[in-house]
């Protein structure tokens, strides 16, 4: 079973990283590494237990040079990590087709290395609602509007939002949420609510987010 989704096991951000080391041990008998000086790669020969061998290039880090994450990256998982877990962050970043400076796909593992790195705060539930911070869901269900409605109101700029990555999710604080612009969005949304059926706005989710 697990031979046929090791794949999909090894890629899912959600393995615990002591089980892949178990498929390390278990699939490779060694790892041998040269070096080609005039390509500037480094040579990978993996052997394995079966006995193929599989040759592997990488391109030598030349000195001064650095495969740092993109501080794009860096940047969104700082305001992910305000409402969201480093498996969920790692979830996003790879649906976005995003890699680490070393060209490797998101773990929690790594989601939490480089927010060590960069001193970002692990999200606490604690912290969450000390800042305020909540998803479109919570913030919808605050609003008693539709998650529909006010992703809308967000894309539109007239409520104050995060959205660090296009596939991923919208972030809103508490204060945004009180702000002038939440009450009229509200208001707008109890009044078509209130209006006869044969009055109504044909097209609601329009109407909801008209200025």
């Amino acid at each position: 079973m697990m031979a046929g989704d090791l794949k999909a096991i090894w890629r899912d951000p959600t393995t615990d990283v002591r089980l892949k080391k178990r498929i390390v041990r278990e699939l490779i008998r060694e790892v041998i590494a040269d070096l080609d000086a005039q390509a500037g790669e480094i040579i990978l020969v993996v052997h394995w237990m079966g006995g193929v061998h599989t040759e592997l290039r990488m391109p030598r880090r030349r000195r001064g040079r650095r495969n740092s994450t993109a501080t794009e990256i860096v940047e969104a998982v700082r305001l992910l990590a305000r409402a969201c877990s480093d498996d969920v962050i790692a979830g996003v970043l790879n649906r976005n087709d995003l890699r680490t400076g070393h060209g490797n796909r998101w773990t929690r593992e790594r989601v939490a290395s480089l927010r060590s790195y960069h001193e970002i705060p692990l999200c606490r539930p604690q912290m969450r609602e000390t800042e305020g911070w909540m998803n479109l869901t919570q913030a919808a269900a605050l609003l008693s509007v539709s998650p529909k409605t006010l992703r809308l109101a967000a894309e539109q700029r007239q409520i104050d939002a995060e959205h660090p990555l296009e596939e991923g999710p919208w972030l809103f604080t508490r204060s945004a949420l009180q702000s002038e612009a939440a009450k009229r969005l509200v208001d707008r949304v109890r009044s078509r609510r209130s209006t006869p059926a044969g009055q109504q706005n044909p097209n609601p989710d329009l109407f909801a987010s008209m200025t």
